[in-house]
């Protein structure tokens, strides 16, 4: 190659299943014109996380996964250089594709107890397997990121916790599962975007801690993926102060921060990345294309993700960077892909259909995470009781944000028949119709579906049903399930008031049937909460 096409090797832009033939078109010519060395896969324009939070409407396609195969095919069709292709699939290919098997998020994950880490191991497993069917070789996680701020727009359900050790075995187990099958991985986001509470897609989280503090926390999972060789690291669109002589310095564009401590101070020499470059933490800084690129790459990234200006960001770095440098880069990444097996000849292409998906796996996977995750926040004689209070007909069930027809319910019904509420929508008119229901009643199995799993707007719970909520656990004795993030419990009136509460992290069927035979047999809870939730 040309130092020119070695240039083109650091370049993953961004590619969308969903896209227009137009664009798909504008992605084949990069390929044959530049020599790209990668591409990351997003669903569509729309669900890009920068234009996620602008509300723009995410048209869900059913085909998803036959367009994403069949643009796989044909993108690495037209490449001279076999393409690493990649994708953010944390929890799955169901993060970015319809009717594909989904996983766990990484904090239902960090509820498990370290005696079943190896759980971990085997949704990477399975990850990797997907994405392997498919003809993707790289997946841009897990998150390495200590999550120690419940306020964290971001990070949250996507980080296995706030216990260092935790994150750093956890993380370690997700990626041999994948690399076992084939599959990169990456730890990210270095150096660690845990302790942010600003949305780094939107604007610059500032950390605020010393080098000290970071070496003896947010940095001790990097370190441990570093002593075992992960594949590569992610740089953060975070600034510290602290490691850039006061400034406000954005990792992904800082020497120090890459060059002088993860390479020099840290020892690592495998792959690093950086985070979406159009992210508006640094996307609008340079007036002049292909400057950003540079200075990525200056600053010591060796591959520059969801880079939007290839042909000016090749020239710039071509003109500006040393051969010597240059060839490093280039290393870095052709050992990767010589990793995933795709050089030399041996690249295959995917020939499946979405029903050759092993979900029956996927499902025995979900259920012992379930199992080993549901965590006992408070117990006082629940069974007994709903059991009671069933027996003098004063027992009723409500569901909030699902209807009754739930497995949760379901699974309930032929052990414990009572009458049946749910609220979905309507705000206090409803509410209140609902309060005189539910007056006869004095015990109330109550399961919140927690609408969302960011806390932007208190998780979608509207205030009326907090209060509700706060006012029923006052009045009667409630057990209370929760289906999403536990950060949720947080937000929650009078918990302390409730007789019973049961974190259950997801909404899948595995983890509502998990709670139902909990609630009837009274079973062990063996998981525990992965981060700090103030509310008692």
């Amino acid at each position: 190659m040309t130092l020119e096409q070695k240039i083109g090797q650091f370049f993953f832009p961004a590619v969308f299943i969903n896209d227009t033939e137009e664009n798909i078109q504008a992605t084949e010519q990069l390929i044959r014109h530049y020599n790209i060395g990668g591409l990351t896969f997003f669903h569509s324009r729309a669900s890009a996380a920068t234009n996620y939070e602008t509300k723009k409407k995410v048209v869900l396609n059913d085909d998803s996964f036959q367009r994403l195969k069949e643009l796989i095919k044909r993108y690495q069709s037209c490449a001279t250089t076999p393409l690493l292709m990649s994708i953010d699939a944390e929890w799955g290919l169901a993060m970015r594709v319809e009717k594909t098997p989904q996983y766990p998020y990484a904090i239902t994950l960090g509820a498990l107890p370290d005696n079943q880490k190896h759980l971990v191991y085997e949704v990477g497993k399975q990850i990797g397997l997907d994405l392997k069917f498919v003809g993707i070789h790289y997946n841009l996680a897990p998150l390495a990121d200590i999550n120690n701020n419940p306020n964290n727009p971001v990070i949250g359900y996507r980080s296995f916790g706030q216990n260092k050790e935790k994150v750093a075995d956890f993380s370690l187990e997700y990626i041999r599962g994948m690399n076992d099958v084939g599959i990169l991985g990456c730890f990210k986001h270095f150096p660690g975007h845990g302790n942010t509470n600003i949305d780094s897609h939107l604007g610059l989280p500032v950390l605020k801690e010393t080098l000290e503090e970071l070496l003896a926390n947010e940095l001790v999972p990097f370190i441990k993926g570093i002593e075992n060789n992960v594949d590569s690291i992610m740089i953060g669109h975070l600034a510290v102060p602290a490691l850039n002589d006061g400034k406000d310095t954005s990792a992904t564009l800082s020497k120090s921060v890459i060059e002088t401590l993860l390479r020099k101070q840290l020892g690592y020499d495998g792959l690093v990345i950086s985070d979406a470059l159009n992210m508006h933490s640094v996307s609008k800084l340079y007036d002049k294309k292909g400057q950003l690129e540079w200075e990525a790459f200056n600053a010591g990234n060796d591959v520059l993700c969801f880079a939007e200006n290839v042909p000016e960001g090749i020239q710039e770095i071509l003109k500006n960077a040393k051969p010597e440098r240059i060839e490093a880069s280039f290393q870095r990444i052709w050992k990767c892909k010589q990793k995933a097996g795709i050089v030399d000849g041996k690249l295959s292409l995917p020939n499946l259909s979405a029903t050759d998906f092993d979900f029956k796996t996927t499902s025995k996977l979900n259920l012992k995470i379930a199992q080993n995750c549901i965590t006992k926040i408070k117990d006082r004689n629940n069974s007994k009781t709903v059991f009671d209070a069933n027996k003098s007909s004063t027992l009723a069930k409500i569901s909030f944000y699902k209807n009754t027809d739930n497995t949760f319910f379901k699974s309930l019904a032929a052990d414990l028949p009572s009458p049946e509420f749910s609220y979905e929508t309507g705000g206090e008119s409803v509410l209140n119709k609902l309060e005189k229901e539910l007056n006869k009643f004095d015990t109330l199995i109550i399961s919140l579906f927690v609408p969302k799993a960011k806390p932007l707007n208190n998780f979608d719970i509207e205030d009326s049903v907090l209060q509700f909520l706060g006012n029923m656990f006052t009045v009667k004795k409630c057990i209370l399930y929760v289906f999403g993030n536990p950060y949720a419990l947080q937000i929650i009136p009078n918990l302390r008031d409730a007789l019973g509460i049961i974190q259950m992290y997801q909404d899948f069927t595995e983890f509502q049937e998990t709670a139902a035979e909990q609630l009837l047999e009274n079973t062990k809870c063996k998981g525990s909460l992965p981060v700090e939730v103030n509310f008692l």
